[in-house]
Formats: structure tokens, C-alpha cells, sequence
């Protein structure tokens, strides 16, 4: 599996003493660091290999803390704790209202430690204070507490079949889960996929991502506190190659599900299916957010904000593709470029900082190096284009307009703070250019026709499809990709099948 940023050098005692300054100042900002061992069945463990990897806080390139770097081995020891967990411990066992009580638990722990998770999160993560307590941990908290209410309502059903038999379905949890996530929700993702997992009956071996590791291992010491059976719940931080092959090559574990880019999404299934893992993936996309002449504007123009800046671009379902109608695409334009010009980049510990840094040197030079290209071939950079400041992985907020089709801007996931303006002058042809893309993870539409909508929503080939709104997120609502952007869903009863075998008992009567 690619890694997503080159391996860092392994500790020292010099980079051990730089780890404690950082340490210190991290304190100083009121961030309590947590764990950065791994924890496999109930227990805070060193790496089998006793290497470690550094975590830098974006926003300062300093090193916060060092880092198990587990791998394959400790992959192996956290799938055998989740596989007797699961096999002969009581977790699959357990009555569900009970399993359902610790996820709650879990819910209560993660709202009484909110503000702490938060600056965790935002120095590990570099995103907006503000955001992280706002949107991040209330949603984390609200999907907690979705799936721990569905944890004893998965039940099966009968079935009338000819002749003197009786015939009924079971659901059963499909065994042990590895979970991959990723580095721009880090805690969101985690609970995505701990809440449906474990209301399922599954145990868990988690990956995080290895830019983002310390608020995963916070929430596992809260699982530990909230009374979960050891070895239910594995987090294994370290690198794709090792680690998260490590899950791919496992034959203790059932399932995988990752979510990351489609270029990595396609190695985790073509490797699963050397074991025949059951497989869910929440890929990436290039969202076309449509713009109709009769819209909202101030609506609209809030809408497709965003929808692309937010926690810096680095979204999978970021509205990138903003297409306009004629009528109203100069005025659109100059409101976009106000609004991304007057946006305050920042620290992200402050406030009123609206966008933080990218997560790291390889993500910012990867934007920049498509800023470059948009210039190159043609686009009109109206504002930002350019690195923020002199320390950190910032950059400004970006809005290019007289974007083609073809641009290399307007095909490819960017995964940054760079929005790319088109118009359209034909309403039946903009759905088909929203669709012209590998892509289908999400779409918008903003316009005060209803059947105008509702007949674009039906159109448009896409999992989700906001209608004068973008980014609203419920623990209820599925989400997932149709095309390169993912197999299964996310969220809402939709995510329970992700963790669930079907059995049919057939019983003789005579």
C-alpha cells in the first residue's frame, strides 16, 4: 500500500530531546498529548520492532510527539487479541443492549473530554479550532450514540418456503474488522467506523493515518475507560506499506474497510481478495456543485464555500467543480473572490482563524504543484495561488475562473484550498458534464425550482446530492461513492450491512 508521506527517521536521542521541547510547547497551548504506544488486547505496547515515528503539527513543522510505528507484527498480535475477542470472549456474545450501553459510555466520555479532543485533534491536524469543536466532535459524539441505539434492533426474519419446514434468517457480526482511515476527520473517521462495527458484534483492528495517530489512541484509552472487553478494540498506528498491508495480508482478520484515495483504495481490494475480505471503500471525488441562474445567490455562494474550503479543501466530497449559469456567473465570481480573499489563514488555535495549514509538506507541494498547472494551462487565478506565511503548510485560499473542461484542475481530486469557477449556458448539458468524471461521491444544486431539482438530484450520478445546502452530515444519512468513489456506504443503517453476514436456518417440521 503507497504511503502517504515519506518515513521520518526513526528516534534519537537528539531528536528525543527536540520531542520534549515540542512537547512542552504543545502543554503550553493547554494540549493534554495522550497515549503514542499501541494498544492491542487492553494494553499500552511498544512496537514489536521498538521503532517510533515523529508527528509534526503542521502548523509549525515541529515535531509533537514520538509514535509506535507498528507493523505487520503488531498487525499479527492486535488480529489475534480482536480474534479471541471475538471467537471465544464475550463481545459477540454480550447481550446487545449491553454492547449498545459502552458505546454510549464511549458517547458520554468523548463529549466530557470535548474541548481536549479538539486541540488534540486541531495539533495533530492543523484544522480550525472553531471547526473541530463545532462540527468535528459533535458529530463524532452524535454517531457514537446513533449506532449504540441500533445495537440491539439488527434482528433477522422469517421466511415462508414450500414444504413443512420453518426458515429464518440471521445477522451475524462478520468477525474481525482492519480499519484504515485517514488523515483530514481523524476522529470523525474513527468513530464512522467504530459505531457500526462495534453495534454489529465485530472486534476492531484500526489503522490511523500516520500524519494524524494521537486522537485515534485518545478515543481507544476512552473505549479502555468506558469498560470495553480488552482486545475488542486495536489501534496499531504505522505506515501503509507495513502496517496497513499488514491488514490486507492477515487471514485472522474478515473485513476491511478503508477510506483514502482511489488510487489506494484499488490495491486494498485487489489484495483483500486474496482472502476474500469483505470489502468497503469511501474513496475519493471531484463534486459538481451547479449553480442555477434562479438561485439563492447569497445561498448559493455560501453553499459552494464551503463546500470547497472546508478543513482547508482537504475533503473527499469538496464541491471543486463549481458550474454557474451565464446570467449570473460574473456576479458569482467577483462574490467567491471576495469572500476567499477576506478568509483569515492562521493559527489554528486562534478563534477566528477560518483555514489552517495542510496537512503536510508532500499535500501542500501536491496543491501548489496544481496551482501551477491551472496557470500553465490557461485558468484565471482571480485570488491566493501562493504559499501563506514563512512556517507551516499554509496556503492561500485560491479561486480560479475561465476553467475548461479539460484542465487538469477541472479532472483531478486537488484535495486543497483551490476553487475553479465554470459557466454553463445549457441546463440539460450541465448534468452531463457533472457526470463526465470517474468520480460520484457527491453533488449540489442550487436553484428555487423544485422539480428543477429534484429532476438534476435524480440525474446527477452521485451517492449524495445536497440541494441548497452543502456538507450537512447526519449520522442517520448514508454516504458512500457510486463509480471510483467507493463500494458500501457510511452512516445510517446502510453501514450496519458493511459488518453483517446473512445465515438462512432451514428446520424440518416433520
Amino acid at each position: 500500500m503507497p504511503a502517504t508521506l515519506d518515513r521520518p527517521p526513526h528516534s534519537s536521542a537528539a531528536e528525543t530531546a527536540g520531542s520534549r521541547s515540542a512537547n512542552g510547547r504543545a502543554a503550553a497551548k493547554g494540549v493534554k498529548l495522550g497515549p503514542t504506544q499501541c494498544f492491542i488486547d487492553g494494553q499500552w505496547v511498544d512496537a514489536a520492532s521498538g521503532k517510533t515515528f515523529e508527528t509534526l503539527n503542521p502548523a509549525t513543522e515541529e515535531v509533537i510527539a514520538k509514535v509506535a510505528e507498528g507493523d505487520a507484527e503488531d498487525i499479527n498480535r492486535a488480529a489475534s487479541a480482536a480474534r479471541k475477542a471475538f471467537d471465544d470472549g464475550p463481545w459477540r456474545t454480550m447481550d446487545a443492549r449491553d454492547r449498545g450501553r459502552l458505546l454510549y459510555k464511549l458517547a458520554d466520555l468523548v463529549e466530557d473530554n470535548l474541548d481536549d479532543l479538539a486541540r488534540l485533534e486541531v495539533l495533530d491536524n492543523g484544522k480550525p479550532i472553531g471547526e473541530a469543536k463545532s462540527a468535528d466532535l459533535p458529530l463524532v459524539i452524535d454517531c457514537l450514540r446513533y449506532y449504540a441505539g441500533w445495537a440491539d434492533k439488527i434482528h433477522g426474519s422469517t421466511v415462508p418456503i414450500r414444504g413443512n419446514h420453518f426458515c429464518y434468517l440471521r445477522k451475524e457480526p462478520v468477525g474481525v474488522a482492519g480499519q484504515i482511515i485517514p488523515w483530514n476527520f481523524p476522529l470523525l473517521m474513527a468513530s464512522w467506523k467504530w459505531g457500526p462495527a462495534l453495534a454489529a458484534g465485530c472486534t476492531i483492528v484500526m489503522k490511523p493515518a500516520e500524519q494524524t495517530p494521537l486522537s485515534c489512541l485518545r478515543l481507544a484509552e476512552l473505549a479502555q475507560e468506558a469498560g470495553f472487553p480488552d482486545g475488542v478494540i486495536n489501534v496499531v498506528p504505522g505506515f501503509g506499506p507495513t502496517a496497513g498491508q499488514g491488514i490486507l495480508d492477515n487471514p485472522q482478520i474478515d473485513k476491511v474497510a478503508f477510506t483514502g484515495s482511489t488510487s489506494v483504495g484499488k490495491h486494498v481490494m485487489r489484495e483483500a481478495a486474496n482472502s476474500m475480505k469483505r470489502v468497503t471503500l469511501e474513496l475519493g471525488g471531484k463534486s459538481p456543485n451547479i449553480i442555477f441562474a434562479d438561485a439563492d445567490l447569497k445561498q448559493a455562494a455560501a453553499g459552494a464555500f464551503v463546500g470547497l474550503f472546508l478543513n482547508q479543501g482537504q475533503a473527499c466530497c469538496a464541491g471543486s467543480r463549481i458550474l454557474v449559469e451565464e446570467p449570473v456567473y460574473d456576479e458569482m465570481v467577483e462574490t467567491l473572490t471576495n469572500m476567499a480573499s477576506s478568509r483569515k489563514v492562521g493559527d489554528p488555535f486562534d478563534e477566528a482563524t477560518e483555514q489552517g495549514p495542510q496537512i503536510s509538506k508532500e499535500q501542500f507541494d501536491t496543491i501548489m504543484a496544481y496551482v501551477e498547472s491551472g496557470k500553465s494551462e490557461g485558468a484565471t487565478l482571480k485570488t491566493g495561488g501562493s504559499r501563506y506565511g514563512d512556517k507551516g503548510y499554509f496556503i492561500e485560499p485560491t479561486v480560479f475562473t475561465d476553467v475548461q473542461d479539460d484542465m487538469k484542475i477541472a479532472r483531478e481530486e486537488i484535495f486543497g484550498p483551490v476553487m475553479q469557477v465554470q459557466k454553463f449556458t445549457d441546463v440539460e448539458d450541465v448534468v452531463r458534464r457533472g457526470n463526465t468524471t470517474n468520480y460520484g461521491l457527491a453533488a449540489a444544486v442550487y436553484t428555487r425550482d423544485v422539480a428543477k431539482a429534484h429532476k438534476a438530484a435524480a440525474a446527477l450520478r452521485a451517492g449524495t446530492v445536497w440541494v441548497n445546502c452543502y456538507d450537512v452530515f447526519d449520522a442517520a444519512a448514508p454516504f458512500g461513492g457510486f463509480k471510483e468513489s467507493g463500494i458500501g456506504r457510511e452512516l445510517g443503517e446502510a453501514a450496519l450491512s458493511n459488518y453483517l453476514e446473512s445465515k438462512t436456518v432451514t428446520m424440518s417440521l416433520d
